[in-house]
């Protein structure tokens, strides 16, 4: 990769995991986010995002959004990150504001530099061709800083609960991005995939400049204000009230639909080969990858549920299904 120096990658783990809390709430009926559970894996899913940012930024540029309530989860699994990269919101106000939040605190660092943006709440089982394809989009960000390169992956089946990026084009390295669909019927989305949509993965890469430029319109004043606060933040005495004065008068913003939606000339999707991605996104998806994990797993290596997991296992709180044992 060119520019591994210019790098920055921001982890978004703000999130509170509320479709999956039928198998994340634990005995004492507490919701545990999904980023801070694993996947038959020492490592949580958000430590695997942390990992996989590391194809495409040194372990100095890598840096995580996360929610302050979120504490006693986020401080185990990010203390391979220096303390100043751990960018901690008052509270969770949507995908949107915590991105702002990053590349703002970015500009105040390397205003020059290319940003991706990965969820810490996916699965994959082939990360070598994601690492390349982050690479590609990296250095697509950095020859062309004014667009914004979307990581779609390559569907194998139409899933009414994903999100789909349907490109102007199925061939060439990036294409337009045409429109987005979320969450069609199964019959619109089996029209989508014949047209060659791809699943939204919500990663994508661009140029500091680039992706500040979504915000320009409805949300210059959130934009002033957010550089305000961090402005502020760097005084001892009145800096840890001024994040928290400014997220309490904060809507829920999502950055997908209330930002990216609206500037699709700024986007291009890049076509990620089939690579086993998933968001686990509903139990049901989290019992497909599961069932999937058995499978590939010869009788020699059967499926241990983690009973002693450091983190809460997902498939062991899938364990009352009646899984098929591999053959």
């Amino acid at each position: 990769m060119r520019n591994v120096s210019n790098t920055w990658a921001v982890v978004l783990a703000a999130g509170d995991g509320t479709r999956l809390r039928e198998i994340t709430t634990t005995e004492a009926g507490e919701i545990v986010p999904k980023q801070f559970c694993s996947l038959q894996r020492e490592t949580c899913l958000l430590e695997d995002a942390i990992s996989r940012a590391q194809a495409v930024a040194m372990p100095q540029h890598i840096c995580s959004v996360v929610a302050d309530q979120h504490r006693r989860w986020w401080s185990k699994a990010l203390k391979s990150l220096p303390s100043q990269n751990i960018l901690v919101q008052p509270k969770n106000c949507g995908t949107a504001h915590g991105i702002l939040l990053a590349l703002l605190w970015i500009e105040r660092r390397a205003p020059n530099s290319i940003v991706v943006l990965l969820p810490a709440d996916h699965y994959l089982t082939d990360e070598t061709t994601m690492a390349r394809s982050l690479r590609t989009a990296t250095n697509l960000a950095a020859d062309h800083e004014g667009l914004v390169y979307l990581l779609g992956a390559e569907p194998d089946h139409p899933d009414p609960e994903l999100g789909y990026i349907v490109p102007s084009a199925r061939r060439g390295e990036a294409a337009a991005v045409l429109r987005f669909v979320e969450r069609p019927a199964t019959e619109k989305a089996a029209i989508l995939l014949r047209e060659g949509a791809l699943w939204n993965t919500f990663i994508l890469a661009g140029s500091l400049r680039a992706l500040l430029n979504l915000f320009e319109g409805n949300w210059l004043s959130t934009v002033a204000a957010m550089r305000q606060a961090l402005e502020l933040a760097q005084n001892a005495v009145i800096g840890p009230a001024a994040l928290e004065f400014l997220y309490a008068n904060l809507d829920s913003l999502d950055f997908s639909r209330d930002v990216l939606e609206r500037h699709e000339q700024l986007l291009q999707v890049l076509r990620v080969p089939s690579c086993g991605w998933t968001d686990l996104g509903t139990p049901q998806r989290v019992e497909e990858t599961i069932r999937s994990l058995v499978r590939l797993r010869s009788p020699a290596t059967p499926l241990q549920f983690a009973i002693d997991a450091p983190y809460l296992d997902l498939a062991s709180c899938q364990r009352r299904m009646a899984l098929p044992q591999a053959s």
